[in-house]
């Protein structure tokens, strides 16, 4: 994912407080647009665009950490898909 495509960086232990937001991740669970870029504890979730939607990736990185890696350009692609990663 690069950060062009994203739409919002967010952190779990705050936003998820709000039952719309949580709705949405069990939805987007659901409809298999949640992806686990880690096995460890999540931190936060990004939001990325998509035409139908769009995909949620679970994040061990705090959102402050994510946000200052998009605002210092220190990558285009912040969070790596672990289905490409395992492909290649």
């Amino acid at each position: 994912m690069t950060t062009d495509r994203i739409i919002g960086v967010f952190d779990l232990d705050t936003s998820t407080v709000s039952k719309i937001t949580r709705d949405y991740l069990v939805a987007a669970e659901k409809n298999g647009e949640v992806i686990n870029v880690s096995q460890e504890l999540p931190k936060s979730f990004i939001l990325n665009e998509k035409s139908k939607g769009g995909t949620v990736y679970i994040s061990p990185l705090s959102p402050l950490t994510l946000i200052k890696r998009i605002e210092n350009g220190e990558s285009r692609e912040i969070v790596r898909d672990k289905r490409k990663q395992n492909a290649g």
